[in-house]
């Protein structure tokens, strides 16, 4: 973070290989590990671990120690048909969770899980700056795009169709690829107009998807580098790879950093993980390979 983003001429063509996070620069030439904090009761994985103050704390430190770059913080279950808590019920789990995680570790970088503009107001104007990690891509919040120009944070979009309610109630496409492309270009253009320059892709695995279309998004994921900006994956303990392999998300693990693996070699910049440990290592690995140089 040496270097000042004033120093950098925008060009919303250019590829981004950093975020701007709290004045510096976060480097993404080698890739993130993105921990995730649910602190929900329902989680399709985790559900119920991190309720308390105690816990949220322990579960940072753990992050953090096992080479985490960023820690993810999340109150609104939204995995496939979860009900929607209200925005006060999100607002008192997550603001408390947040400050906490920020006064014992203040050098954390924090992403919020949300995709209601109100709650990233309240924490961000609380507790300081954080990433929104909005799963809707402002589709669930006609204000959220205009909250995060004004705060002037990093911002991730994730691909969805539909709501987590009804997402996998046969999903179709013309052609996913395209038309995700075509989903992405056109919000970040949006955010573009709106002098929103730090924008993170998530292709949105299994929100909205058939195992089909998870697996043809990972076989085509290198398609959204054409889009020049940071791409994170998030396939850890998914349906796309427990349903697939006949077993259940606590068996998980091999078939995330297989996925894991897959995606780095196509170009994701960040990963979304429940195991820490494991990803941090797929990434050093893939590094070294990526290193070494071809023999003529």
């Amino acid at each position: 973070m040496n270097k000042s983003y004033m120093d950098i001429e925008f060009n919303p063509f250019r590829k981004h290989k950093f975020i701007v996070y709290q004045g510096g620069l976060v480097d993404l030439s080698l890739p993130l590990v993105m921990g995730i904090i649910n602190i929900t009761p329902d989680s399709f994985y985790d559900g119920g671990r991190y309720e308390t103050e105690n816990a949220i704390l322990k579960r940072a430190e753990q992050i953090l120690l096992e080479g985490g770059g960023i820690i993810d913080i999340g109150a609104c279950s939204t995995r496939p048909g979860s009900m929607t808590i209200s925005e006060n019920d999100e607002m008192n789990k997550l603001l408390p969770a947040v400050k906490a995680v920020r006064k014992h570790f203040s050098g954390a970088i924090i992403s919020i899980d949300t995709f209601r503009s109100a709650v990233a107001r309240k924490v961000i104007g609380e507790a300081g700056e954080c990433i929104i990690n909005d799963i809707s891509g402002g589709t669930m919040d006609e204000d959220m795009f205009s909250a995060v120009a004004q705060l002037r944070v990093p911002y991730i979009i994730m691909h969805i169709k539909g709501t987590p309610q009804n997402m996998q109630a046969n999903p179709v496409y013309d052609n996913v690829i395209k038309d995700i492309l075509r989903y992405f270009a056109e919000k970040i253009n949006k955010l573009n107009m709106l002098g929103v320059k730090d924008i993170i892709i998530d292709p949105g695995f299994g929100f909205g998807k058939t195992l089909e279309h998870n697996y043809t998004i990972m076989k085509h994921l290198e398609s959204f580098r054409f889009l020049q900006v940071p791409l994170l994956v998030g396939v850890s303990r998914k349906s796309m790879i427990y349903k697939l392999l006949n077993i259940s998300q606590n068996e998980a693990l091999n078939g995330t950093t297989v996925l894991n693996t897959v995606a780095l070699l196509k170009g994701a910049d960040i990963l979304r993980v429940h195991d820490v440990k494991e990803a941090v290592e797929v990434v050093k690995i893939v590094q070294e390979m990526k290193s070494v140089k071809v023999l003529k």
